[in-house]
């Protein structure tokens, strides 16, 4: 039997990041993930669907767990600027970095180069141990440890289990954490698309009546990821669409500002649902990432949400375990469930009210949604607010604001 302080079950970006950050603070982890990465980055491939919006803030993290430079020698695309507006009216607003003295607004990375950078910084520490050849069986909390059982009968044991294995967590579930819940009614098609004009390193946005269309910049200045969120009837209908048929709807519901939209990459759809646990914490147990929430990506939020988990539980598990502090007791874990638990569910209501805002055909909402953007874009004070929200800047636990890199020179 193997004992360590801290055992994370699932090894994705989110459960990595923990890691990595708990690395060197004198305690021992291990990550339990039974699909690691298998593949090298090739940079003559095609780039992957899944990809990130990476904000301020979780850049700061990844430099701070110095994967960040590695990220960055593989594959980003940047964006200095960001377009919203709701299709056939005048409502829409930009943001531009220039305008607020900033290198940049964010980056779109592929999710599969983040996790290969952080799974290759795990590797490399002494203190982290990967478990991936055998499944997690069995796993029951005692009072002073709790004690998991693999497939093959080998036995670990933790002071605090994380888990950060996604949406459907095997570990949620077995710890009777009950789940709030809703379902968007939408369904996420994604791709990857050869635009006829630059995008400038601009990422945009555009609201229709019954669906929402990001374009995201990738490291190619004629290269989009799409993320098109709309009824799971009419994602059936465009995924099974000829391919000049879906392009052409495609570049039409851009209203042609990238000119002619080539599909380069297979399509994907997955259905769209918001959920938060009802405990992002227990005795001997933490949720992180979309094991503790998940939300609409119309704002690109979720992986943000999920690193800010990650930040807030590596300063509050150093601090403890620096101090002596038994790192599973629940009544010091409290602290990070009551912020993570307040970010989450601020940020689900703000995703759902958005969304409800710019659905349908009443013209009145639609009046409401013209002028509201009006007034954001020329209204003094309101974009910086909104701007702060989008990069971050309001999430970041006292310690990483503290932290001095050099990410921000990276743009």
């Amino acid at each position: 039997m193997q004992s360590f302080d801290v055992v994370i079950v699932g090894g994705g970006m989110v459960g990595l990041a923990l890691a990595c950050g708990l690395s060197g603070s004198g305690m021992r982890i291990a990550i339990i993930e039974n699909s690691p990465p298998h593949h090298q980055f090739d940079p003559q491939q095609t780039p992957s669907l899944r990809v990130s919006a990476i904000n301020a803030a979780s850049q700061k993290l990844l430099d701070h767990l110095g994967v960040w430079q590695t990220i960055v020698q593989k594959r980003v695309g940047s964006y200095q600027h960001m377009e919203v507006w709701q299709q056939d009216s005048f409502g829409h607003i930009e943001f531009d970095a220039q305008d607020h003295y900033l290198p940049g607004l964010g980056h779109i990375i592929e999710n599969s180069i983040m996790r290969g950078s952080l799974w290759q910084q795990a590797q490399s520490s002494t203190d982290i141990t990967l478990f991936t050849e055998s499944r997690l069986k069995k796993v029951a909390w005692g009072e002073n440890e709790v004690f998991m059982t693999f497939d093959n009968e080998q036995m670990l044991t933790a002071r605090l289990v994380v888990g950060a294995d996604g949406a459907k967590s095997w570990l949620r579930e077995k710890a009777d954490i009950p789940l709030s819940f809703w379902d968007y009614e939408h369904t996420a098609l994604i791709a990857t698309i050869r635009t006829e004009l630059p995008h400038i390193h601009t990422a945009r946005q555009s609201f229709h009546s019954d669906s929402i269309l990001a374009f995201l910049p990738l490291h190619d200045p004629y290269l989009c990821s799409i993320v098109w969120s709309m009824p799971a009837m009419q994602a059936h209908r465009r995924l099974d669409l000829e391919v000049s048929a879906f392009e052409k709807e495609l570049s039409v519901a851009l209203d042609m500002r990238l000119g002619f939209c080539q599909l380069i990459s297979e399509r994907q759809i997955f259905p769209l649902i918001g959920q938060y646990a009802r405990n992002f914490a227990g005795q001997r147990i933490a949720l992180i990432g979309d094991a503790a929430h998940t939300i609409h990506p119309l704002a690109g939020q979720g992986v943000n949400l999920g690193f800010m988990d990650v930040a807030e539980l590596i300063g509050q598990l150093r601090r403890l375990n620096s101090a002596g502090k038994d790192i599973g007791q629940y009544l010091y874990l409290q602290s990070y469930e009551r912020k993570r638990k307040y970010s989450a569910v601020m940020m689900l209501a703000g995703m759902q009210g958005l969304r409800q805002l710019f659905e349908g055909h009443n013209p009145i909402k639609k009046m409401i949604r013209d002028v509201g953007l009006l007034l954001t874009n020329k209204v003094p004070g309101i974009k910086p607010k909104l701007l702060s929200y989008a990069l971050g800047s309001h999430d970041m636990p006292e310690w990483l604001a503290k932290v001095t890199t050099n990410s921000s020179e990276i743009v």
